[in-house]
């Protein structure tokens, strides 16, 4: 299970806040790279929430995940200004990778200098493939 106290200062840290559960959601797919089902059911009490409420919320959006990932994510972005700045050549162009998980997203918000993509919380732009495949090794 994860660090309660951890767990316990990330919940208090929000609180207080109206809608504190995405936040809460999100520090806590950050410190412990999942939100599992006894996690689940600690926010789940702090907030008065039903254990569903805050699964059907973990379960809705992909950037959580219930276990901890077996590999590292790059979310490559697909959408129509990176696709027009040739996104999809490079993606085809990616060696298989068996250590990294590519993703894809629709819209970094970083049109004007795509393609980019995302690790973690850090965003990568006007990726071209020499700087796409550096990436995903550094990832490897």
């Amino acid at each position: 299970m994860e660090d309660a106290a951890e767990l316990a200062r990330i919940i208090a840290a929000h609180a207080s806040r109206e809608g504190p559960l995405l936040p809460i959601l999100h520090d806590v797919q950050a410190a412990f790279g999942h939100v599992s089902e006894a996690t689940i059911r600690t926010i789940a009490q702090a907030l008065n929430l039903t254990r569903a409420e805050v699964h059907g919320v973990v379960s809705f959006y992909h950037d959580f995940h219930d276990h901890p990932q077996s590999r590292p994510v790059l979310k490559l972005c697909r959408a129509e200004s990176c696709q027009a700045r040739g996104v999809e050549a490079l993606a085809a162009a990616l060696p298989v990778q068996d250590r990294v998980k590519i993703e894809t997203i629709y819209c970094l918000g970083l049109c004007s200098v795509g393609p980019n993509a995302m690790v973690g919380d850090r965003l990568h732009a006007r990726l071209d493939a020499a700087k796409l495949n550096a990436l995903v090794e550094a990832l490897a």
